[in-house]
Order: structure tokens, then sequence, then C-alpha cells
């Protein structure tokens, strides 16, 4: 009977991802065995002789076959990281991506300049990834996060207690702004972020297989155009925002004119757009009058 290491594994695991076309597969491969043995990916290293048990090798395989399809590695093993947070995921939630932590780094500049407690409201919250982020690099604030889906709410009230930020984060249940009730759940608030729906429709018929198979569409799609949910956010949010305030929005990689125009026309200030690492429009960002 062949014996399998975890070294001999990893290498394997490894070959097989880059054959598949698997996102860093060296690091997918890590993350599986790690998930699997129980294991830090550090202790892979050092246990690198280690035989690995037969029902230990047939979830692997499971796991392997199916993240060699495109089904997302954070799905798969249930978690994930997003700036710096260790966070449950599943596939009621969009996944976290990298670039969304630039967001999060602006929103978290903005509010240690003010002073005072600062009042956030984090629309389409998913996994809570966001107002998470937030709560733990603001020392002084509270954040209102709400999603329609009831089912992502669960994943970001367990992310939330695991993170010990229940003082910090309500939850609400709803669509955008509907479940807050002023002067209850928040009075006028500092800061506005979102990251949206944004993908039109043409876009959404070119997404990867790994993202349009498997994350919630209803966290994804857009509108024809990708912008219906802005044209919402942004037409109720000078209502909800102190003056001096905030809006801080994740916008899709060429939708930097057209989201700017929007808030130009609902009477914001300040207007701008940053790009990403990749060049691509990333966030926009807006003053309230």
């Amino acid at each position: 009977m062949e014996r399998w290491t975890i070294q001999k594994l990893l290498n394997w695991i490894t070959e097989f991802f880059t054959q598949k076309g698997v996102d860093s597969p060296r690091l997918s491969a890590e993350l599986l065995l790690s998930h699997i043995l129980g294991l830090s990916r550090i202790e892979l290293y050092t246990l690198f002789d280690r035989v690995v048990e037969a029902g230990q090798l047939e979830k692997l395989r499971d796991l392997v076959k199916r993240c060699g399809n495109q089904e997302p590695l954070a799905y798969l093993i249930g978690r994930c990281e997003f700036y710096s947070l260790p966070l449950k995921i599943t596939c009621d939630c969009l996944i976290p991506r990298p670039e969304t932590e630039l967001l999060v780094e602006r929103a978290v500049e903005f509010l240690r300049k003010r002073i005072g407690k600062q009042q956030v409201l984090d629309l389409c919250t998913g996994s809570g990834c966001i107002a998470a982020a937030i709560a733990k690099n603001v020392k002084d604030c509270a954040i209102v996060a709400t999603d329609i889906c009831d089912k992502a709410l669960a994943v970001a009230a367990e992310n939330i207690a695991a993170l010990k930020l229940s003082e910090k984060i309500k939850l609400l249940c709803g669509d955008l702004f509907d479940p807050v009730i002023a002067g209850l759940d928040s009075e006028r608030v500092d800061l506005i972020v979102s990251n949206p729906p944004y993908i039109s429709d043409a876009e959404f018929a070119k997404l990867d297989k790994n993202v349009k198979n498997y994350e919630p569409r209803g966290a994804l799609y857009g509108g024809v155009d990708g912008l219906d949910i802005y044209r919402r956010i942004i037409d109720k949010s000078p209502d909800c925002l102190k003056a001096g305030s905030a809006i801080m929005l994740e916008i899709g990689y060429a939708q930097g004119k057209a989201v700017a125009g929007l808030l130009e026309a609902a009477g914001f200030k300040g207007i701008r757009i940053e790009k990403d690492l990749n060049k691509n429009d990333r966030i926009a960002i807006a003053t309230a009058g």
C-alpha cells in the first residue's frame, strides 16, 4: 500500500491544481491539507514525513477533486481571512476579496480622524467582513450592518461573536436602509460604507466558473448595467448622513465615471475614484454637503 506523507501530498496536490488552473495552487494545497489534518501551515512543514491516515486521505481526495472543478476553496474549508481577521464563510455569502480591503483602509483612516463616537452604516454586509474589520480597527464606533439575506446574516453573527464585536455591531435583516429605524437603530451617521452587488448582464455571462456557479447571485448581480443598487443607495444616503460625513462604495472595474455621476447628481462633494493595484476602478468616495 502506498504511503502518502504530508510532503508527498503537498507536491502532488500542487501539481494537480496547477494543471486544473486553480488559483495559487501551492497555497490552496496547504490550506486544504491543513484543514483536513487540523494543523497550521507551518506545522505541515515541520511534520513533512508524517504519514496521512486512510480516513483523512479519503476526505482530502473529495475536497481536492471539488477544488479542481473550481469549487471555491473558502467554501470547501468554511473559512477565509480578511484584513487579518479569521472569518467563517459559507455559500450563502460572497467570499471577501483582498481588493475590498482598500475600502476598509479608507474607512478606518476617515473615522480615526474624527472626534467622538463614530456611527457607521454598512449596507449589504454579507459575512460581516467590512463591519468587523472597521470595528476591530476603530476604537470608538458603533456600526449598524444590514443585509437582505437572513442566512448571510447568520454567518455574520457568528463572525462578530467569535471576534467579540457584538457590543459594537448591530445586525439587521432587510433591504438596504429598510430595517434601519431613525432614532432607534441609528441617528444620522458619520459614514455609509458598502460593497453592493455590481455585476452587469454582460459581465455576469463572462464570470469565471468558480464565481458564477458557486457564489450567491444575489450578492453579485447589480442589474442590466450593474448600477441598480448604487442608484438606490445614493438616492437615500443624503437623508442618513451628517454634514461633513462620507459615503464609500466598492465599485466595478470600469464603473468609476458612472458612479461619480450618480454621486454628483445627489449633491455629494469631493468625489473621487480610487483604483486598486491592478489599476482598475475600485472605490468611490464622496462627502455629504
